[in-house]
């Protein structure tokens, strides 16, 4: 199955509402007097839509694509104040949407320390040891970066708290404590130095957390490095931001967004206080992308989600959603698994959240009409996801259960019997083609030869018609979408190995990686009857790029030209005056 060809799917799982679906229209050209706001001609526009894929040409009025096909079609719709674009063979896509991502936290990122291209331990530690952030380092602050990851270091141990502490003086009673904090890429553990440990107050006799690891040495002393839930024995003492400081992350890390192409983000587990900034921004008219939110969720306090539908959306920020956490992550060994780690024997990972406790959480969400977006990345963390979406369909046999999108985010490792299982709850793959990419190196390491088969399987998603969403995770990931286009269509790295890609069978092709970052995405946040397909009456959200695009490495060198959100030239690097 084409993923372009989302109409079937949707009707399938829709049960009724809002489907992709678009019947094609004649060209309409504009009453007397009408011009079109933005004209793109000469190009190769691909619309999502199967009944006519390519284009040349699409005209822009009020924020709506009023007319699209041949540039003899569109042509009528250029008037004296209308802005034509030439784009002189170069492809347009509909507006780019990463289905799972962390804005707000790459804006958190764009101020921390980056750790990211560490070789080593010793590595990381001059990166911090020589970061700006240090040298301005002031009272009662702290020290926060992010991007380690031990499998890419000799001998892939976790980082210890002794070697960040040489970065200072030895402690003692004169001297102020500066405590470093550097969350691991995909933020699933940190590592701290002894500062931040006599701060939080974690010893020898701290215990472990449910659904978290203390990591410790062989005598039992905390090493630094807290997995999963119990990163929040540390993080529970880093200062709260104010107000000025949210909306400065959010709109540095739009400005980035948009510039890479993104007309759209799913953004992926906030707090109250920091969808409060969204929606001021959004009100304001600050908001250059649609941002379709989630609340981050406490399982403990799921049934006050029962009593309390999701606000209404203001502007282009809405927040439908929750996020829960079945599992961990693969790297930190975190994941849930049916069986052993094959590189760990008599570890299974964590549970997040238990299966009794998430079934309920889900169940509660549904009931106030939240959309459930749950993260599970083992293959048991994906099948007590199941376990929770099938309650809430048959609770809800005719309720919203059967109306809201169910959606598991990563769903890295798959069992083949919970493929099928996928299909009968109706639940969406997000996934994160980068992934795959950035953990080729490890992976099989970590679920052996045999599990690895239904791990990063988009492949297998298609042909089981699960609706698919692409994203990145950012900044866990590179925040650029062309980044996971080019990961689905190759499942190389960016040196381009393997030379015949990782697990081939399982690559996308172009068509599929695209519609998957518009369409599959759009349809994953219900609104596929708006955005993710051009064609006429829906919103104008484009992507512009500077050449054709085609499925090899030149994705990689492909540069973004222009981004529209609803008819808004929001970022523009032609270089022409508007």
């Amino acid at each position: 199955m084409k993923l372009f060809d989302v109409c079937s799917l949707a009707l399938a799982v829709s049960a009724g509402v809002g489907t992709a679906c678009h019947k094609p229209q004649p060209p309409q050209g504009p009453r007397p007097g009408e011009s079109a706001d933005l004209v793109f001609a000469g190009g190769d526009i691909w619309t999502m839509d199967a009944a006519h894929p390519h284009v040349t040409a699409l005209a822009v009025r009020a924020g709506k694509i009023v007319a699209l096909g041949t540039d003899r079609d569109v042509a009528a719709w250029i008037g004296p104040s209308t802005r034509t674009v030439a784009l002189a063979g170069r492809a347009v896509t509909p507006g780019l949407i990463d289905a799972h991502c962390h804005l707000y936290g790459l804006g958190m990122d764009l101020e921390n320390i980056s750790v990211r291209d560490a070789t080593s331990e010793a590595d990381a530690v001059a990166a911090v040891a020589a970061s700006e952030q240090l040298k301005n380092w002031r009272l009662h602050t702290w020290l926060v970066g992010r991007g380690w990851d031990q499998n890419r270091w000799p001998g892939g141990a976790f980082p210890s708290k002794k070697s960040l502490d040489s970065v200072l003086p030895p402690f003692s009673l004169s001297r102020p404590l500066l405590p470093i904090l550097l969350r691991r890429v995909d933020g699933h553990a940190i590592w701290v130095n002894s500062d931040a440990l006599r701060i939080a107050g974690i010893t020898k006799d701290t215990p472990d957390v449910p659904g978290g690891k203390i990591i410790r040495d062989a005598n039992g002393e905390p090493t630094g490095v807290f997995v999963d839930n119990a990163v929040d024995l540390i993080e529970a003492h880093l200062p709260k931001p104010d107000a000025a400081t949210r909306t400065a992350r959010i709109v540095n890390a739009s400005k980035v967004a948009v510039s890479l192409g993104l007309t759209g983000v799913h953004e992926m587990g906030i707090d109250d206080e920091t969808a409060a900034t969204y929606r001021e921004l959004a009100k304001t008219g600050q908001l250059p992308l649609h941002v379709h939110a989630f609340l981050a969720g406490n399982p403990k306090t799921a049934s006050e989600l029962a009593k309390n539908a999701p606000a209404a959306p203001v502007g282009r920020f809405a927040m439908p959603g929750v996020k829960f956490f079945a599992d961990g992550a693969l790297g930190s060994r975190g994941a849930r698994l049916y069986a052993d780690y094959d590189d760990e024997h008599g570890n299974l990972g964590l549970w997040v959240t238990e299966p009794s406790e998430l079934t309920r959480a889900v169940n509660a969400a549904v009931d106030g009409g939240w959309q459930v977006a749950v993260h599970a990345i083992g293959d048991a963390g994906v099948g007590a996801t199941l376990d929770a979406f099938a309650a809430a369909r048959s609770t809800h046999r005719s309720g919203p259960a059967n109306v809201i999108k169910l959606r598991i985010e990563h769903a890295q490792v798959v069992a083949p019997a919970d493929v099928k299982r996928m299909v009968a709850t109706h639940a969406i793959a997000s996934m994160q083609p980068t992934h795959a990419t950035s953990d080729m190196p490890w992976a099989e390491k970590r679920v052996g030869a045999s599990r690895i088969k239904g791990a990063y399987a988009w492949r297998t998603m298609l042909e089981n018609d699960i609706p698919l969403a692409a994203g990145s995770d950012f900044p866990v990931e590179e925040p650029a979408p062309l980044r996971g286009i080019y990961a689905a269509v190759t499942r190389q790295d960016v040196a381009g190995t393997p030379a015949d890609g990782w697990y081939a069978t399982q690559k996308l092709t172009l068509d599929e990686a695209l519609a998957a970052f518009t369409i599959g995405a759009a349809f994953a946040a219900g609104a596929a009857d708006q955005r993710g397909m051009l064609a006429v009456g829906r919103a104008a959200d484009l992507t512009m790029y500077d050449r054709k695009l085609e499925a090899s490495r030149q994705l990689l060198e492909t540069k973004i030209v222009m981004t529209v959100v609803d008819g808004d030239v929001v970022f523009d690097a032609t270089g022409a005056a508007q």
